[in-house]
């Protein structure tokens, strides 16, 4: 995976904003959200290239765990995963367990991106630097997840 230019213009963003002031966070947090945005933004992107390089093997082994992972009881995604299951039955179990590793990866990276805007949203209400500061460096590592994730993507696509 090549670097991304606006994933490196945001990490550098807020490593440096890790030393604003409250004052400055909020002259400049517009600016902040749309470096964040364009950073996710081609993430998405990449990831979507990654994945639609797969094989139909891992798309449906794959499928089927994001199926399975919105079924809560609602009768309409009990449905989605069982058809999702269906179309995996004959999947060869490595091929399974590859797509289960991405989905891991994919998982963690969700998860540290909505902790980081969640510690955003909070410092913000809060007007907290120090919070601001954390929500900086998880934003980071989120970023570094994500990037991650979509590696795993890419090797699961050559092994696959």
């Amino acid at each position: 995976m090549h670097k991304l230019v606006p994933v490196e213009e945001a990490k550098a963003l807020m490593n440096e904003a890790k030393d604003w002031s409250v004052w400055h966070w909020l002259t400049d947090k517009h600016r902040v959200r749309a470096t964040a945005d364009r950073a996710t933004e081609a993430l998405d992107e990449l990831e979507k290239q990654v994945k639609s390089s797969w094989n139909d093997d891992l798309k449906k082994a794959y499928g089927e765990l994001e199926a399975e992972a919105r079924m809560n009881g609602n009768p309409k995604a009990r449905a989605a995963y069982e058809k999702a299951k269906q179309e995996a039955r004959r999947i060869d179990p490595q091929i399974k367990l590859v797509a289960g590793r991405v989905k891991e990866a994919d998982d963690a990276a969700y998860a540290a991106r909505m902790d980081a805007e969640d510690t955003f949203d909070e410092a913000e209400r809060r007007l907290s630097t120090g919070m601001a500061r954390e929500g900086a460096q998880k934003a980071i590592n989120a970023w570094e997840l994500r990037e991650k994730a979509i590696r795993r993507a890419e090797a699961a696509a050559r092994r696959a």
